[in-house]
């Protein structure tokens, strides 16, 4: 009887004990809900409250948005070569997902890894003109790898001020002495570089196109400077790869330098190669070997479902078999960056397909975007804190799959809602 009173006191005790944790955790998330909702209040207030538009269609060209029958034309994907929906590269993910499976459910070294993993790797490095490459679930991860494995307290690093967030995320990572010059300032990364002299190793670390300007790193510069600094130099070219420069090879080709000139690449899949997922780096062998057994994003994330590589090895195969990808987008970027300012927009950027539409106001960049899609137009209107105060914006994207016609009724579309929000005269 005794113990059976002591194990119902016991009981007692246990519900007790939940009651009390439940109060105090709602008490806690009340004022964290609260606190949560200021700052959702204040998104909401300063007019850059961002609305995710759902798309009902695969990525294409034309697509279809929630609650819309009509088609609309998509100017705002990273779809840069079209392939996204291109039909061998979805049959070779088809093939891949019944030949390999869905996913490998590992990591790479324990039993992630299969022979189309390889294949893409070889294919990758044979493209950069590289010795070899490392694949990793996206270039987030590439870039929160690398830093921290190559780079020790007696090295530095000099980073753009206006590198990708996964670059400085990435950077914070490692513990080498940190440098960030101003944005594409020579003058001022030199002078970082003669501070840090006495480092036994320096990076230089750049996008090759900054992703929200669509202006290009002065990379032939850069790399004189590391020659003359005797330091090496990173480049990230998510906006560039199989697009940018003659062949698609990127910022190396648009500057005519020559493969080897930069040290380290990184890049991505899931835009212009595919648009799914997944990342790498590309490089020196001894470097991809040292990422193999220490970059922990590779390390202990599983590895790209076979499908995903597939897709990304299909169009590896396109680009190296010369279909004149690189040259579309170019004449579309051409057509549209010359017509848009003829009628009076500023257009940020450097020839780039990223074609930033500028506005500056937030309020004014989510309006005009509305009015867009209202005319068979998706865009999206970029405010902060993907962009500084004060400078929000549309960015368009052009692909290799727009045809002219879509490019001249896009600019008619952004001629009418600019004279009627006051934007063009």
């Amino acid at each position: 009887m005794a113990a059976t009173a002591t194990s119902v006191r016991r009981g007692l005790t246990r519900l007790q004990n939940g009651l009390v944790t439940t109060i105090r955790s709602s008490h806690a998330q009340t004022n964290a809900r609260s606190i949560l909702n200021t700052e959702l209040d204040s998104i909401q207030e300063a007019g850059t409250w961002k609305t995710e538009r759902v798309i009902t269609t695969k990525q294409d060209v034309s697509i279809k948005v929630l609650g819309s029958s009509s088609s609309v034309l998509n100017f705002c994907a990273n779809n840069y070569l079209g392939l996204s929906s291109h039909p061998e590269v979805i049959q070779a993910g088809k093939d891949a997902l019944d030949k390999y499976g869905a996913g490998l459910s590992s990591v790479r070294f324990i039993c992630g890894t299969q022979v189309i993993h390889m294949e893409l790797e070889k294919k990758i490095a044979d493209f950069h003109g590289r010795e070899d490459a490392i694949l990793y679930a996206s270039c987030f991860d590439a870039n929160a790898g690398l830093f921290e494995i190559l780079l020790s307290p007696q090295d530095a690093v000099l980073s753009d001020e206006l590198n990708h967030a996964s670059i400085i995320d990435g950077i914070r990572l490692c513990k080498a002495r940190k440098f960030r010059y101003k944005h594409k300032n020579l003058e001022d990364l030199e002078q970082k570089l003669q501070e840090c002299q006495d480092a036994r190793m320096r990076l230089i670390v750049t996008d090759g196109v900054f992703s929200m300007d669509g202006n290009v790193s002065p990379l032939k510069a850069i790399c004189d400077l590391s020659d003359k600094y005797n330091a090496l130099v990173f480049i990230d070219e998510c906006h560039a790869t199989g697009f940018f420069g003659a062949t698609g090879r990127g910022t190396e080709e648009f500057f005519d330098l020559g493969n080897g000139r930069v040290d380290i690449i990184n890049s991505t899949l899931g835009k212009a190669l595919g648009g799914a997922a997944g990342g790498y780096t590309t490089g020196p062998q001894e470097l991809i070997t040292l990422l193999r057994q220490r970059a922990r994003p590779y390390l202990f994330s599983n590895s790209l479902p076979p499908p995903v590589v597939a897709c990304a090895s299909k169009v590896f195969d396109l680009l190296m078999g010369s279909a004149g990808f690189a040259e579309k987008v170019q004449a579309n970027t051409e057509r549209f960056r010359s017509q848009m300012t003829g009628a009076g927009f500023t257009i940020s950027g450097d020839n780039h397909p990223i074609s930033p539409v500028m506005l500056g106001d937030a309020r004014l960049a989510s309006v005009m975007a509305d009015k867009m899609l209202e005319k068979g137009i998706f865009v999206i209107g970029f405010s902060y804190p993907v962009v500084p105060v004060g400078k929000a914006r549309i960015r368009v994207q052009i692909s290799a799959a727009h045809t002219f016609e879509e490019i001249d009724r896009t600019v008619e579309a952004f001629k009418v809602v600019g004279k009627e929000l006051g934007v063009i005269s």
